[in-house]
Parts: structure tokens; C-alpha cells; sequence
């Protein structure tokens, strides 16, 4: 299985990355169940952390932390059938992240470039910037996660999940492109073998 072609291995990981929230969204406006949907995000992450290592041989550890949320988050609430659980999940993540980040800034160690440093070379000032960012636009989209789940439905909520954080995420990602653009090296490190 990890003979794939490149292109192949993409959609491999495009299935592993966003498989398990399809599944979760597509049970909820199915069943309008959140547990049930929960149910079925707990099996579909299990799934792709497995599919992942099959392919890759090893896990990402973004893929790792997310589907190993999403088993704690959503075991818990499968098991007590409280939807809170799933519904905090987002905002335990996203203000997990953007400590982790912010607080990296003030011991002076960039959480960002040592993810993406090998895919782009930034200066310094410039990994600071992003870190700053991001670690703020976690924290909002931690708040807004709180407000959602608190005054709307479990489908609006579903929604808002995924894709409507995703797409907040690329808008956002979108938006700090020019930083990096302006910025960037023109010398990258070389891709990973096999890519």
C-alpha cells in the first residue's frame, strides 16, 4: 500500500485529514443525532489514524492529535451520552493551539516554523508574525466555537464544525499568504522522498 503514487497518497490524505468529519456531518443532517454522528467520528477517526500509518508508515502528528481528540472528546460522549463533550472538543483544540503558540513566543521557541520551517523559509520576524496570528485566530475561533454550541442547534453547530470552521481556517490562511509571499526565499527545502 505504500507504493502509491503521489497523487494517489494526496487523496489518501485528504481522506484521512477531513474522512472523519465528512462521515460525523453526513450522520448528523442524516439522523439529527449527535450521538449517533458522534458514534460513527470516533470509528471513522480510529479508521484513518490506521489508513494513515498503513500508507505513510508512520502518523503526522496533526492527524495524530486530531484523531486522538476526536476518540477522548467523542468516546466520552458516546459513553455518558453527553454532547458536550463533542461540542467542547473545538474549543479545548483551538485554545490548545493558540496557548501552545503565544506561549511559545514568550519562551522563544516558534511552535509554527518548527511545523513548517522544512516547507518555507521565513525570517524570524516574520515566524513571530504568524505565530502571533494564529495563535490569536485559535483563540477566536475557540470563543466563537463556545458561542455557537451554546445558542444554536446540534445541526447548525454540525455545520459550523465542519466546513465552517475549515473555511474560516483557509480565509484566514489566505490572508497571511501575502506576509509569506513577501517574505519567503526563494530556496525551500528539499520535499520528503517519495513525494
Amino acid at each position: 500500500m505504500s507504493r502509491l503514487s503521489p497523487q494517489a497518497r494526496k487523496w489518501v490524505r485528504g481522506g484521512v485529514d477531513y474522512g472523519p468529519l465528512a462521515v460525523f456531518l453526513s450522520l448528523q443532517l442524516a439522523t439529527h443525532d449527535l450521538i449517533k454522528a458522534t458514534a460513527g467520528l470516533v470509528v471513522a477517526s480510529a479508521v484513518a489514524l490506521i489508513v494513515g500509518f498503513a500508507v505513510e508508515r508512520r502518523v503526522a502528528w496533526i492527524p495524530l492529535i486530531a484523531g486522538a481528540a476526536a476518540l477522548v472528546f467523542g468516546g466520552l460522549t458516546v459513553v455518558l451520552h453527553d454532547k458536550t463533550f463533542v461540542k467542547i472538543k473545538p474549543t479545548v483544540m483551538n485554545d490548545l493551539f493558540g496557548v501552545v503558540l503565544l506561549g511559545g513566543l514568550v519562551v522563544k521557541k516558534n511552535g509554527l516554523k518548527m511545523v513548517l520551517g522544512d516547507a518555507i523559509a521565513l525570517p524570524d520576524a516574520v515566524w513571530r508574525t504568524l505565530s502571533l496570528r494564529y495563535g490569536l485566530f485559535f483563540l477566536a475561533l475557540a470563543g466563537l466555537n463556545e458561542a455557537v454550541w451554546r445558542t444554536q442547534s446540534d445541526d447548525t453547530w454540525a455545520l459550523f464544525r465542519f466546513p465552517g470552521l475549515l473555511i474560516l481556517s483557509v480565509i484566514f490562511s489566505f490572508t497571511q499568504a501575502p506576509l509569506m509571499m513577501k517574505h519567503a526565499s526563494p530556496e525551500r527545502a528539499e520535499p520528503p522522498a517519495g513525494e
